[in-house]
């Protein structure tokens, strides 16, 4: 039995295709990160244009970023809308997340897909239909605008989150709660939240760098007022080659990855907790 040959195949083909999918995976990973381990360096680059390796090495182009009205109000507009955006989108998403997790009605299912939709459908469409709407109702080139637009696409994740911590949570503990005298708020704010508050983060932080990065729907929204980083980025290769975009990608590519590790971060520590 030991010695079947149609054991030992079997185990050689899946170890080759262990092999091939780590390959794969790995092939894939550098593919995302080449273009990082090129942008990054050309961002200490001492001289006027673009060059890939830079002959000298200096912080020109960070003092330009950060010595630029345009580039820090653009910077400013970015977390701005991002934490405000992120905000509502997390109240929203929360509430979603628990009215289809409690509630038993018909066509959940279409009301989890509408939720979901902003995360399905092409950005340009998505782009296009808020800016029909937003036209209609003055609210193209606006902060609200901005927020409002950016909120609808973080709630996907904030929904998606927060349903993977509603899945593993015990809805006996609140009966519990409810059985040593605690009021329904008090349930919800001392048993609930605490219960799905790495969900709830991690859907914060996903709504914030979707808001941050987003450059599609800015680029319908936006107006010489406001205007986010990503635009003015975009502005910076369509319309004149300006080095200090390198700087700026630097940049985002540093805080987005740090901010990325945070859900990873609070949910290994609610493990361990």
């Amino acid at each position: 039995m030991a010695n079947d040959p149609s054991i030992t195949r079997a185990a050689l083909r899946q170890r080759t295709l262990g092999w091939g999918l780590r390959v794969w995976v790995a092939l894939v990973g550098f593919v995302l990160v080449a273009p990082t381990l090129v942008v990054i360096p050309m961002s200490f680059g001492a001289g006027s244009t673009f060059q890939f390796p830079p002959d000298d090495w200096s912080w020109r182009w960070y003092g330009e970023f950060f010595g630029s009205k345009q580039w820090l109000g653009a910077l400013a507009n970015s977390v701005q809308v991002g934490l405000l955006a992120a905000v509502l989108a997390t109240v929203v998403g929360v509430a979603a997340a628990f009215g289809l997790d409690r509630a038993r009605f018909r066509g959940r299912g279409v009301v989890r897909q509408l939720l979901m939709a902003p995360m399905i459908l092409p950005g340009i469409v998505v782009a296009v239909a808020v800016y029909g709407v937003f036209l209609r109702w003055q609210l193209n080139g606006t902060m609200l605008g901005f927020v409002l637009a950016h909120a609808v696409l973080g709630v996907p994740f904030v929904l998606t989150s927060v349903q993977t911590s509603l899945a593993g949570y015990d809805p006996v503990v609140e009966k519990a709660a409810a059985s040593l005298g605690a009021s329904k708020l008090t349930t919800l704010r001392k048993v609930v939240l605490p219960s799905i508050a790495p969900g709830v983060t991690s859907g914060f932080v996903f709504a914030f760098a979707t808001s941050f990065d987003e450059v599609v729907v800015a680029l319908f929204l936006q107006t010489p007022a406001i205007k986010t980083l990503p635009v003015k980025m975009y502005e910076s290769i369509v319309l004149e080659i300006d080095p200090t975009i390198a700087a700026a990608s630097s940049l985002i590519v540093v805080f987005t990855t740090i901010l990325l590790f945070v859900p990873l971060f609070l949910r290994r520590r609610s493990h361990h907790d």
